[in-house]
């Protein structure tokens, strides 16, 4: 019976102990698979690139090769100061929209939409939560507020919301990251009331 014991105490104790380092394994493998707020930037930043977020947030001057970015403007949204491109009757009859010179602003059929700003300055998402970012492009509400109006073309909030959870992070992370640019762009005008 002695032996059993000393055998089961010594059973227990092994089991303990595997436990112990499988838990640390598995503390140290999630620590390790964790991207750190670099590596969120990096990809944030890349993934802007890549789904065209500049093409309507960034405003532009005419280059050699086109519209390009002005960088001291990156991501700051329409110009306040800008004029508006303006809604026509043919235009809209025809099924087209019309666009701002630098694709910041677009007119349409649902009125005149402006891109806000997405810097991390405090006029763009510079007060922003994570959870506000994600209801904005996962629910397409206007400054990610549930009580708000939906956010309007040319936005593509319905196929951003099919980004997972890691990569709207990391774009989270990149926009809080980058230079803040103070601009306030006009709001939202419906169709008919330009």
């Amino acid at each position: 019976m002695r032996a059993f014991v000393i055998i089961l105490v010594i059973a227990v104790f092994m089991w303990s102990l595997n436990a112990c380092e499988s838990s640390k394994m598995d503390s140290q493998s999630a620590s390790a698979t964790t991207p750190s707020k670099d590596s969120l930037i990096k990809r944030g930043s890349y993934l802007v690139a890549t789904i065209g977020c500049n093409d309507c947030h960034s405003p532009k001057k005419m280059g050699p090769n086109g519209p390009e970015v002005i960088p001291e403007k990156m991501l700051s949204g329409f110009p306040a100061n800008a004029p508006a491109p303006v809604e026509s009757a043919d235009a809209l009859k025809k099924g087209l929209i019309v666009f701002s010179a630098d694709l910041t602003a677009a007119a349409g059929p649902w009125g005149t939409t402006f891109a806000g700003n997405i810097t991390s300055d405090a006029t763009g998402i510079g007060n922003w939560k994570e959870e506000q970012f994600k209801n904005a492009l996962r629910h397409g509400k206007y400054k990610g507020l549930d009580a708000e109006r939906m956010l309007m073309p040319p936005m593509p909030w319905d196929d951003l919301r099919n980004l997972n959870d890691e990569d709207i992070e990391a774009i989270f992370y990149y926009l809080k990251s980058t230079k803040p640019v103070n601009n306030v762009p006009p709001a939202f005008i419906p169709a008919g009331k330009g």
